[in-house]
């Protein structure tokens, strides 16, 4: 026994806390000490620490992804506090980032704009800059296209549309529009337009059509999906939950063998309904989606974490390791803020893993936390409105939003300033943070197998322009990373001034220019005053496809718009 007793007067307890340079607790930082060897302990899942020691003094040494390894002697019987270092490149993946990096702003608006309860990041639209001062400007390559089925969303409910819900360059995404049918198998390929400008006429269109590689459906590698849904109380409602679970249903039955499901659901907690379900396991994943009730308060935080440690724990190398976060983006539990949410998810995305996030639902909708997780985890953001937009995003279009062909994606456009006078990108607005920040930086997007995006310029050409057939209009450059690659690839295209009338041009481009004009009217923007829905209309009834449901069903949302923002007219123009 007094053996015993000095055995347990010679041990000591060193307890401390793991922060970073700003004070910020890091959770789950591995910790090693001396007298213990190689056996890891961490900081738990709050950043704090608590390690039985046989000797007053050790050295301990902090190892956290992102961050300088941190080694030093401690005394056990003092409470320690340790701050790490962030490593430069993490520095920089924590900057805000551009979606275009144009110049001449006005920021005279908030971050966050709110309507019917609903949340959108503020933005600030692109202006005419001077070719002669800035030639050159770029902007982000990516899928997105929620915006479009959410501006749907509120028109087919005789709703006004918040001004910062409407992003035109994910409206031009949605149609998945193309100049020409040519695909190329292993690199971008890029076609380019000069029209006319139907609002006007001293002015010219410049359209920039980017085609990404398509994969060959029999090597896609095995999928690792983690489906994360949200079944907290906000999301009982036909719209929300079980939208969501028939979407998943149509989403398994893409699933292959060799292809892999967990599921992770929170709501009142979060619980690991599914771990490491085989393709082959269909009706076993059905049966657990079928079960899912809405009830609870939202601990978002902590799903996803729960999440990436499922995704980790399943890692397939050199495979599809994605989540696919779905709900109505009302985090209550946790870290809940656009800035908390993105530190997290920057950590997290250094482990390989992609994040689609699928927003649902009408009232407390939260588009600005989903935009910005997507954008931050390395992967892409949809808006479900009906089960036939389910049926386009996860079967349809399943290759384009699953796989990626290539990360932080984007082009640089250097313009020749003896062609191009003023030029003014249209859509691709920044938010205003990332416009007040000094230090931001343009940031590219993901793109999946197979997609066609559409960038359009206004541009006032020089008055006087020599030998304009020969003369290019500017010189493109793209860059971009393969999945799990970080080496950069780059390919430049140049494209030639060679106006045509805009009424000959490819059906195509004239339906691209409807949907940036209704974007720009729906924006209530200053360059909307030029035209109304009147020749909005004209112009996409006469490019869209007559076999597309999608192009078709465009005409009549323009027709409602008209209706909802020209009401107290007493006549139409479609009456």
């Amino acid at each position: 026994m007094l053996l015993l007793c000095n055995f347990v007067n010679c041990q000591y307890y060193v307890r401390g806390e793991v922060r970073d340079e700003k004070g910020k607790l890091l959770p789950d930082a591995k910790i090693f000490l001396k007298t213990k060897g190689t056996f890891p302990y961490t900081s738990g899942n709050n950043g704090f620490f608590g390690i039985a020691l046989n000797t007053p003094t050790d050295t301990i040494t902090l190892i956290y992804d992102g961050y300088e390894v941190l080694k030093r002697n401690i005394d056990a019987r003092e409470y320690q506090v340790l701050n790490m270092k962030m490593l430069p490149s993490m520095v920089s993946m924590m900057k805000n980032r551009l979606t275009s990096n144009t110049t001449n702003f006005t920021t005279d608006q908030n971050n966050f704009s709110s309507a019917f309860g609903e949340s959108y990041s503020s933005l600030i639209e692109n202006s005419f800059i001077n070719a002669s001062f800035y030639p050159e400007t770029g902007f982000a390559l990516n899928i997105d296209r929620a915006s479009y089925s959410n501006i749907r969303r509120f028109i087919m409910n005789e709703m006004n549309v918040p001004a910062d819900a409407v992003r035109i360059e994910e409206m031009l995404n949605y149609f998945n529009l193309k100049i020409d049918n040519n695909n190329n198998q292993s690199h971008f390929s890029c076609k380019t337009k000069v029209t006319g400008c139907p609002w006007n006429t001293a002015n010219k269109l410049f359209f920039i059509n980017i085609t990404a590689p398509k994969l060959n459906l029999d090597s896609i590698p095995a999928s690792n999906l983690v489906f994360l849904i949200d079944v907290s109380g906000s999301m009982d409602r036909p719209n929300r939950l079980p939208l969501l679970q028939s979407a998943f249903k149509l989403l398994v039955e893409n699933l292959r063998i060799k292809d892999t499901i967990s599921i992770v659901t929170y709501g009142g907690g979060v619980h690991v309904q599914l771990n490491k379900a085989g393709g082959a396991e269909k009706d076993k994943i059905n049966n657990i989606i079928d079960s899912l009730y809405a009830d609870g308060d939202t601990p978002g935080e902590g799903a996803i974490r729960t999440a990436y440690y499922i995704a980790k724990k399943a890692f397939i190398k050199n495979g599809n390791n994605r989540i696919i976060l779905a709900t109505d983006g009302d985090f209550n539990v946790g870290q809940s803020s656009e800035k908390e949410l993105e530190d997290m998810i920057v950590f997290e995305k250094q482990s390989g893993i992609y994040l689609t996030c699928i927003g649902v639902g009408m009232g407390n909708y939260k588009d600005s936390k989903l935009e910005t997780l997507a954008k931050k985890g390395n992967g892409n953001f949809a808006y479900l409105d009906n089960i036939g937009e389910a049926e386009k995003v996860l079967v349809t279009e399943f290759t384009k939003t699953i796989y990626a062909v290539a990360n932080d994606a984007y082009l640089n456009v250097d313009f020749n300033k003896d062609v191009v006078k003023d030029y003014r990108l249209i859509g691709f607005d920044n938010k205003k943070e990332a416009v007040n920040d000094s230090s931001s930086i343009l940031q590219g997007g993901e793109v999946g197998s197979g997609h066609n995006m559409m960038a359009i310029f206004e541009i006032t050409p020089q008055t006087d322009i020599r030998d304009s057939l020969n003369n290019s209009i500017a010189d493109l450059h793209l860059q971009y990373h393969l999945p799990a690659n970080e080496t950069p690839i780059y390919q430049n295209f140049k494209a030639l001034y060679s106006p045509e009338s805009f009424d000959t041009a490819p059906a195509p481009v004239r339906f691209a220019t409807s949907v940036a004009m209704l974007g720009t009217l729906l924006r209530n923007s200053k360059f909307g005053k030029l035209f109304n829905y009147e020749k909005v209309y004209a112009i996409a009834a006469a490019a869209a496809d007559i076999n597309s449901n999608q192009q078709q069903q465009f005409l009549s949302i323009i027709k409602k718009s008209e209706k909802i923002y020209n009401y107290k007219k007493k006549k139409s123009f479609f009456n």
